[in-house]
């Protein structure tokens, strides 16, 4: 038997984490299910230092920032959150009722499911040179995990984008050398940071080439030198040392499984019904950039807006004979004590989670 709940979300980035709060809100519980490491989506694995500016009443917050608010939100509803595996199986079983299994093996029983997945699960673009894979995770990473481990070493990062330049500014200071390859003289990063690396670099604490990677070198059974092609006139080849290679290329959204769950698509996006978010299989919700309909904007403060219409949406359909009533979290008793506060707003003795919860 498998770990029953409410509804199960399939994605835990912003608009995945708020839903839980929505949920929450009408007295549902719900496990959430992401094929990333971490929570935060393309918040925390594409810009998680990067400000955001258009969430309605905080002026300015990071990515980062933004899901550790989050999660701090939806505490009171002790969300069960499963992270780096994707879910390969759902059947629906009856008129309300659904089983989900995950690449973890994680079984659960639902009455509905949410899927909030952006643009799906994301995969790094990784570099194309035989071989090469063999130092994935040893010496080869594409993503930082503790830029600590990084210092002291020859660093090569190849790529042009933010998270290329921001690591390379960030990592420089510790390396014992760091060399930032990028294929042309286009960078596709904020302005600043570019001038920040070309002003270390003229100042000896960087170099900066451009060029495609041509061939690898190795002492023993370790990555040991990188070749790379120039972009000069003469396409000259030049090696530079390294301990640690970091590839951004840029993440690559794929559907994966969510492709074969027979759900009506336009252009690889979900169709749904705009008063309820359900997809054209019903019990399946699909809000934020994954889903599309007319006039569909892109938008964190969007997917918001959909995760509250859809959980009203479900508790309805749980309950069909039973008008789902409004009530508003600064008077309802109700909302008082699912949130775990008093009337004045205080926290209750027995209600005081701490965050999220991390499961297997």
């Amino acid at each position: 038997m498998g770990i029953k709940t409410d509804v199960v979300i399939i994605g835990a980035g912003p608009v995945g984490l708020f839903q839980v709060f929505e949920l929450g809100l009408q007295g549902l519980s719900a496990h959430v299910v992401d094929s990333l490491p971490q929570t935060g989506g393309q918040c925390t694995e594409l810009y998680p230092d990067k400000p955001i500016y258009d969430i309605p009443a905080v002026p300015e917050c990071t990515g980062q920032q933004l899901i550790d608010n989050l999660e701090k939100q939806i505490a009171p509803f002790s969300p069960q959150i499963h992270l780096d595996q994707t879910v390969d199986e759902l059947q629906k079983r009856g008129d309300q009722d659904f089983f989900i299994r995950t690449s973890s093996g994680n079984e659960f029983d639902c009455r509905a499911v949410i899927i909030a997945a952006g643009a799906g699960s994301f995969t790094p673009v990784r570099v194309r040179l035989p071989g090469i894979d063999q130092f994935e995770n040893s010496q080869m990473f594409y993503r930082v995990r503790d830029p600590a481990r990084h210092a002291g070493k020859h660093v090569v990062i190849l790529g042009g984008g933010d998270s290329a330049l921001d690591w390379a500014l960030q990592l420089a200071p510790t390396a014992k050398t760091l060399t930032l390859v990028n294929r042309t003289e286009r960078f596709r990063a904020a302005e600043a940071s570019v001038q920040k690396l070309y002003e270390l670099a003229e100042a000896g604490g960087a170099t900066v080439l451009m060029g495609t990677l041509k061939s690898f070198g190795t002492s023993g059974d370790r990555l040991d030198n990188l070749t790379f092609t120039l972009r000069d006139k003469a396409g000259s080849d030049k090696t530079v040392p390294v301990d640690d290679l970091l590839v951004f290329f840029g993440m690559s959204p794929k559907l994966g499984p969510i492709e074969d769950w027979d759900l009506a698509l336009e252009r690889k996006l979900i169709a749904i019904d705009l008063a309820t978010f359900e997809t054209s299989v019903p019990g399946i919700y699909a809000i934020g950039d994954i889903n599309t309909y007319e006039g569909k904007k892109k938008l964190i403060l969007s997917g918001f807006h959909e995760a509250a219409l859809a959980a009203f949406a479900i508790k309805q359909a749980f309950e069909p004979d039973r008008k789902v009533n409004l009530q508003y979290t600064t008077t309802s008793p109700l909302m008082h004590e699912r949130l775990g506060v008093d009337d004045d707003g205080k926290p209750l003795e027995a209600s005081k989670p701490s965050g999220a919860v991390s499961a297997q």
